[in-house]
């Protein structure tokens, strides 16, 4: 008699249990079991304090003493995880859209690139971030630096567009 082992029709059918999607076996630390429940539990686990009201980018204004709740940027910056991307920037021909050097891009691949839309694109296996420029059946990456030139894609180029720049995450230090 074999005993142990993966048995056909054993156990539940993949993505239905609570959190709908498979799952995968880790190992926690007795005593750290808790938090990790409790942090799989909440929901909000990148959730930070959100303040109600705007702050004043002129004359200082009186602070509100209270919260609205919870912000959490994941919800907030990426609306499709499976097909969302980050990429660091380098470089300075984006500082016209407010893209800086050091800057984390946040990217969608499923959305569709549209004329004017700022996008990451291989073209002759380098990679640039540009914003799109579509006329007259002619394609150009466009930078938003007047120091560097227009980029007209031909057909003798590797061309592809890898996703749609939805929003640009800047530190300042």
């Amino acid at each position: 008699m074999v005993r142990g082992g993966k048995r056909s029709g054993a156990g539940r059918p993949r993505g239905t249990g609570k959190f709908g999607e498979s799952t995968v076996r880790i190992r926690v630390p007795e005593g750290k079991l808790s938090v990790v429940q409790a942090l799989l539990e909440s929901g909000d686990q990148y959730a930070l304090p959100l303040f109600d009201g705007r702050i004043s980018a002129g004359f200082p204004s009186p602070t509100d003493d209270y919260s609205e709740g919870k912000l959490d940027l994941n919800h907030h910056l990426i609306h499709r995880p499976a097909t969302t991307f980050f990429v660091r920037v380098s470089g300075d021909s984006m500082i016209g859209a407010g893209i800086h050097q050091d800057d984390l891009l946040v990217v969608d691949r499923s959305l569709s690139p549209k004329h004017q839309d700022v996008v990451i694109a291989v073209v002759d296996s380098e990679l640039t971030v540009k914003r799109l420029s579509r006329k007259s059946g002619s394609v150009a990456l466009m930078p938003e630096n007047p120091v560097y030139a227009p980029l007209e894609i031909t057909a003798d180029m590797a061309f592809e567009i890898w996703g749609v720049v939805t929003s640009v995450i800047h530190q300042f230090r």
